[in-house]
């Protein structure tokens, strides 16, 4: 099946995510500057980001498709938590989360006959977790490029206490919202 959209990405989560549904892609990975502006809201800094992300795909590919763009961060406290550096910095993230709801902004940008955003925001509670769980945890490698340093679809979903939104948002693309803006692209799942 030929490409539909140009994936300005490389995670495999979202390529997973874009497989489930159906949709064909090129991936087209872009790398930004993902630095926060001072005082910038996490709204607009998740909205700024997949934004750009898309604008810089369009800018360097010959542009035939349209290009999808994401990305996710994790709130708590008007903190906006991304990857985390090293150990410490994922103890210190994992132990700001413990026992804690957070939000998880996951915007999404889409580039063809016009500029289409949306974004996702989902409640996730997480139980306590001690420093033993948030050790072993690390050792696994699973937190190491994850903002907030969980990945609610693998080990990290054992903390995950509740969640009120979407699944697919936490995990990194949003797919009712992704679907919703592909079909304003003529890009519809069920044929």
């Amino acid at each position: 099946m030929s490409a539909q959209i140009l994936l300005a990405s490389a995670s495999p989560r979202r390529q997973e995510l874009l497989t489930q549904i159906g949709v064909s892609f090129k991936m087209f990975p872009v790398d930004i500057d993902e630095t926060p502006y001072s005082g910038e809201a996490p709204l607009s800094y998740v909205r700024r980001i997949a934004a750009e992300k898309s604008a810089v795909a369009l800018e360097r590919s010959d542009a035939r498709l349209p290009i999808l763009a994401a990305d996710t961060a994790v709130i708590l406290g008007g903190r906006i938590m991304g990857k985390p550096k090293d150990k410490a910095d994922c103890l210190a993230m994992l132990g700001f989360l413990s026992g804690r709801t957070h939000q998880v902004f996951s915007a999404i940008s889409l580039r063809g006959s016009e500029h289409w955003q949306a974004v996702s925001i989902t409640d996730v509670t997480f139980r306590s977790i001690n420093e033993e769980e948030m050790n072993r945890y690390w050792q696994s490698g699973e937190p190491a490029d994850k903002a907030g340093a969980y990945a609610i679809q693998g080990l990290g979903s054992v903390f995950v206490k509740s969640i009120t939104g979407s699944f697919s948002g936490v995990v990194g693309l949003p797919l009712f919202e992704t679907a919703e803006l592909l079909a304003k692209q003529g890009i519809t799942i069920f044929k």
